[in-house]
């Protein structure tokens, strides 16, 4: 039996039917024996229209009370991958990111995690449950939510896989793995079946939108597998780790 995470952007659950497939592929791993446990972004452009909501009250919104604005839509994401999944008979929970004890720094806007400490996580696990986990979000020590920035749903994924000791971390997005170049933009770009801490790590310091660096720094420090994969086709991905093949 293997232990995965898997994590949806926010391409992959903007609709009924992105939500459709990541709880397919979540079942679907269910049904051959693994564990799973799901981290979610926000919906399409969701997070993109709370910045905007605020920017129709004041230029200058308070970077605290952004957050608690913005933490609500992967929250959303968390709670509604939840119920599709029990709607087809899998059992799940829904967790917030204090929920799941991810403790950060506390800076708003780009916080950095401090400590995932898991335990609902595993209880879900071990009850045979599927854990939803509310990326992009976290509590410092006074309980303030924070939100982790660009990219900040990869690095829940991946500090959550390390907790975990996963077999992989899975971020299902809608490309079907890493490319030499954006294949929506270069035809000639080539898929990569394996990539590089290291490659993967400079890829994105250069703007490939694929993986933040961030996530990427933190799973070559902890050892943990991503696999780059699309929910909307199957695939096996680009495998970013140790060494390319």
């Amino acid at each position: 039996m293997a232990l995965y995470v898997a994590k949806f952007g926010g391409s992959s659950v903007k609709d009924k039917e992105g939500l459709d497939r990541a709880a397919r592929i979540l079942a679907g791993e269910r049904h051959k024996g693994n564990q799973v446990a799901a981290v979610v972004s926000a919906q399409g452009d969701l997070t993109d229209e709370l910045i905007a909501k605020a920017a129709q009250l004041t230029g200058v919104p308070s970077p605290r009370e952004l957050d608690q604005l913005l933490a609500a839509g992967e929250e959303i994401s968390a709670a509604l991958l939840a119920i599709r999944l029990e709607a087809i008979g899998i059992p799940a929970v829904s967790l917030l990111g204090w929920q799941a004890g991810i403790l950060t720094d506390g800076q708003h806007g780009d916080a950095h995690i401090l400590e995932l400490e898991g335990s609902r996580v595993v209880q879900a696990l071990a009850a045979g449950v599927v854990p939803v986990v509310a990326g992009f979000q976290g509590v410092d020590r006074l309980g303030e939510i924070s939100t982790l920035g660009r990219g900040g749903s990869d690095t829940t994924a991946v500090a959550l896989a390390a907790r975990l000791r996963a077999d992989e971390c899975r971020i299902y997005t809608d490309v079907d793995g890493v490319y030499t170049a954006d294949p929506r933009l270069d035809p000639e770009a080539v898929k990569l079946d394996r990539v590089s801490y290291d490659k993967m790590l400079a890829m994105a310091r250069a703007g490939a939108q694929v993986l933040h660096d961030r996530s990427v720094l933190l799973a070559r420090r902890c050892g943990v597998p991503i696999r780059v994969l699309s929910s909307f086709a199957p695939g096996e991905g680009t495998l970013v780790g140790d060494a390319e093949s």
